[in-house]
């Protein structure tokens, strides 16, 4: 059975004092929302800026605050919570409980817990610009990361204190897409990728185009995976409506001409190329520099066909591994296993366009010289990691 992108884990949230402790609700919303269960610890310092009972409420768990705390029945709440996790993520990180961490403090429940794990220990700082710049703040962060332990940012940005600059908490949805990538394995460490994503638009004039209806969220959830997997990605997108995930590097290209030419600009040495976007097959003979009146009954436009991306870097010298999506109506895999050999191409993904364009979820089958891999349904981002765990497969 091909693995999930993730699995719902335990994770324990410690909160300390920061104006950005407010930000750990949405944090454990999302959390809980995405299917994980959150233990929340805090400092004391912590409830001046937020409640135990709003993150009890949204936890779904009994918040700890106190190292003598009787709702553990053995009397170590710093032992028995500890162990019952898969990760300890402290956010807000200020710079006082960074500076126990880097110096072995153990003065409280939260500190102790993470000096009594036998879990991986996140942290995402948070604190005044001149604080985190402090040379003693910088070296307590290097002893952390020598230490083993991963630091989440910080952000830079508008500070509560009016000042701008480093220091700012990552955003929950940062921190979220962090810790997936933590989880992920790095099957792909090392591999360069590139990947086209969303649709193309070929212009009929400056307000009109032909286009398709591809949301983007295919190629983005593919490019997003295999950044979790450790790879390099150069993401070339056209129109999406969907959010760009953050890659090694991205271009924009808007017509099928133009995602062309950034592709073969780009295609050098990379190990595996996947061609998700919705490239249009054909493009207006003429684009009219000025907007067409509607002045007759009716408009003829004559189509001229686009250079094949997929194709083309197929049948490169060196090309590198080569995978292609089909969106078809009828005939599903029937079309796509045409296209794949006439194409010359090592794998295909076949997806019904109607149930695959603009949607969350995603059903599909790999077809390449090991035969035919039918994934099933999920979400798009759980179907982009199992494609990805397939590929890696090829190069073992």
């Amino acid at each position: 059975m091909i693995p999930t992108h993730s699995h719902p884990r335990h994770l324990l949230l410690g909160v300390t004092g920061g104006i950005a402790a407010y930000k750990t609700a949405e944090l454990v919303r999302l959390l809980v929302k995405q299917g994980h269960s959150v233990q929340v610890v805090m400092t004391e310092a912590a409830t001046h800026f937020i409640t135990p009972t709003t993150l009890q409420a949204l936890s779904g768990n009994p918040v700890f605050v106190d190292s003598w705390d009787q709702r553990i029945a053995n009397g170590m709440p710093h032992i028995e919570l500890s162990r019952k996790a898969d990760a300890i993520l402290v956010a807000p990180a200020s710079a006082d409980f960074i500076a126990k961490l880097a110096h072995g403090f153990a003065n409280d429940l939260l500190s102790t817990l993470c000096l009594a794990r036998e879990c991986p220990l996140l942290v995402a700082p948070a604190m005044n610009r001149q604080m985190w710049e402090n040379p003693a703040t910088q070296r307590n962060i290097e002893q952390l990361q020598q230490d083993g332990i991963t630091t989440l940012g910080p952000d830079s940005g508008e500070q509560a204190c009016g000042e701008v600059g480093q220091g700012r908490m990552l955003e929950p949805t940062d921190l979220m897409e962090a810790l997936n990538s933590f989880f992920t394995p790095k099957l792909l460490a090392g591999k360069k990728l590139l990947i086209t994503a969303g649709a193309t638009l070929e212009k009929l004039d400056p307000v009109r185009g032909i286009t398709n209806l591809s949301s983007g969220k295919m190629g983005y959830a593919l490019a997003q995976s295999a950044m979790h997997m450790g790879a390099e990605v150069t993401l070339i997108y056209g129109h999406a409506s969907a959010a760009r995930p953050t890659t090694s590097r991205a271009y924009f290209a808007s017509s099928a001409n133009e995602m062309y030419q950034t592709v073969m600009q780009h295609i050098a040495d990379q190990d595996i190329f996947i061609a998700v976007a919705a490239v249009a097959d054909y493009r207006p003979e003429m684009s009219s520099e000025q907007k067409i009146k509607k002045s007759e009954e009716s408009l003829t436009v004559r189509l001229i066909k686009n250079k094949d991306i997929l194709a083309d870097v197929a049948s490169l010298p060196n090309p590198p591994y080569c995978v292609g999506f089909a969106a078809e109506t009828e005939q599903v895999l029937d079309y796509a296993r045409q296209k794949r050999l006439a194409k010359r191409i090592p794998m295909i993904v076949a997806n019904h366009a109607s149930t695959a364009m603009g949607s969350e979820q995603n059903s599909v089958t790999i077809i390449d010289a090991g035969g035919e891999h039918a994934l099933g349904t999920d979400d798009k981002i759980n179907i982009a990691f199992k494609l990805l765990t397939h590929l890696k497969s090829q190069f073992d």
